[in-house]
């Protein structure tokens, strides 16, 4: 019965991304009902994520490339930011470039638009911890993918970090290890968007990518 299933059946790969794309549709459609409800894109919405967690201030074209959109789009959604009061525009340590920060209706704002995703972490939730856990792994490994790809901008994973270290702790719990904090962690901790993340060269970026996905670890 199951080879009957398997004949008539599309691949699995594209049944995950068949409802990874379902999954999209309602996250765009949730993103302008829960930004538009702020008064914002989102884009701008997005901006405003990113710039709460810059508190020193994020030069334009880094915010660009983590929106991943060109510099113009994202200039665009600066200035719309300023306009509204949102955003301000301050000198850069340099004293010759500009940095963007928010301001504190600014930072109300990205508040409000950071509570629009609840609704996925109450269908999250319904998995228990170690499918939760299986999930995240799942995902880091899509989003690398992606990444390496360059259908994504680089994100601030634990994966591509230099403090990464993993199943340096083979047989425990917790069996990964982080050099920046000197502490030891397990797949459900993994973060996508550390905000002390220091980007690997690439060859220790590889090394550790073989190593964290080896058959149990070898």
């Amino acid at each position: 019965m199951t080879a009957i299933f398997d004949s008539i059946s599309e691949p699995l790969s594209r049944r995950v991304t068949a409802g990874l794309a379902k999954i999209g549709l309602v996250l765009r459609s949730r993103a302008w009902k829960g930004a538009g409800s702020a008064g914002v894109t989102p884009t701008q919405g997005q901006a405003l994520a990113l710039l709460r967690e810059a508190p020193q201030g994020m030069k334009l074209a880094a915010l660009a490339h983590l929106l991943g959109v060109s510099a113009p789009t994202a200039s665009e959604a600066v200035a719309a930011l300023v306009a509204k009061q949102l955003a301000e525009k301050a000198a850069g340590a340099d004293r010759r470039s500009l940095t963007l920060k928010l301001t504190a209706q600014g930072e109300a704002v990205a508040l409000r638009t950071a509570d629009w995703p609840d609704f996925l972490v109450d269908a999250v939730e319904t998995l228990d911890p170690q499918e939760q856990a299986g999930f995240l792994r799942a995902l880091v490994k899509i989003i690398r993918a992606l990444q390496e790809n360059g259908d994504i901008p680089v994100q601030r994973m634990c994966v591509t970090c230099r403090h990464f270290r993993p199943y340096a702790h083979p047989g425990s719990p917790t069996p990964h290890h982080c050099a920046f904090v000197d502490a030891p962690f397990a797949d459900r901790h993994l973060r996508l968007n550390c905000p002390e993340q220091d980007q690997a060269p690439a060859e220790q970026r590889d090394e550790a990518w073989a190593r964290f996905t080896a058959p149990a670890g070898a």
